[in-house]
């Protein structure tokens, strides 16, 4: 098999831009399979490969899927939309007896579901895709998990579309690398530098959206009230996260 084109993993992790609008061209079968076989490459906690990936293909399921992630559309118009999973089931089926709900193994599973989902991402990118994650298939993780129709031990983390950019949007500022790494144990944020920072997001914002939004706004936007408050049960009822 003749190998693909690729760009370099740094030039390619360098330059990662969540993608929303796509071409509406499909991805190549081989295309497809690398990203997918990049993905399995990845590691996986004590080699249990505790992930499952779903790719919706059917029209309605993808509208259901929709209407869960907060109507974003590119969950419908993305060349493939794929969602990841923590699975257990298949290691209930090799060995009934194992023990899924300690909270350690949902812990693995969802390690185990972002390394791979990083991989299929960079592949993709170093491929010329684009593509962005969809966590809020959580938002009403029930509904997602009743549109997939997931047996116990499977639980929808996130959804990743994936296609043919048709957009160069602004790279979204990170935290500076001193507010994020720190040596021989943990340095707290420094206000000054995060201070900058925050200005930073503030002007993004301003440029890409024409928003009055920075960091700050985003943590509490985000972390200031109840967080999904039905994952924890809903967890406990797929057999995981029990002790």
């Amino acid at each position: 098999m003749t190998p693909l084109p690729s760009k370099p993993a740094l030039e390619t992790a360098l330059n990662h831009r969540s993608i929303r609008k796509f071409t509406g061209e499909a991805i190549a079968p081989d295309m497809l399979d690398a990203v997918l076989k990049a993905g399995q490459a990845a590691s996986t906690s004590s080699f249990l490969q505790s992930t499952h990936i779903i790719r919706v293909t059917d029209t309605d399921m993808r509208k259901q899927l929709r209407a869960v992630g907060a109507n974003q559309h590119y969950i419908e118009t993305c060349a493939e939309f794929l969602v990841f999973c923590i699975d257990f089931a298949k290691h209930k089926h090799i060995a009934p007896d194992a023990q899924t709900d300690w909270m350690e193994m949902t812990l693995m599973g969802s390690v185990d579901a972002g390394i791979m989902a990083q991989n299929v991402l960079l592949a993709a990118e170093s491929l010329g895709l684009g593509g962005v994650y969809i966590g809020c298939l959580r938002d009403d993780i029930n509904a997602t998990d009743n549109i997939l129709n997931l047996p116990e031990n499977v639980v929808p983390l996130f959804g990743l579309c994936l296609g043919h950019p048709a957009q160069e949007p602004l790279m979204r500022p990170r935290l500076p690398t001193e507010c994020v790494v720190s040596e021989n144990g943990y340095r707290g944020l420094d206000d000054e530098v995060y201070t900058e920072y925050n200005a930073v997001v503030k002007d993004y914002y301003k440029r890409r959206s024409n928003l009055d939004l920075d960091f700050s706004r985003q943590v509490r936007d985000t972390l200031c009230h109840e967080v999904r408050p039905d994952v924890l049960p809903f967890l406990q009822r797929k057999g995981l996260a029990k002790r």
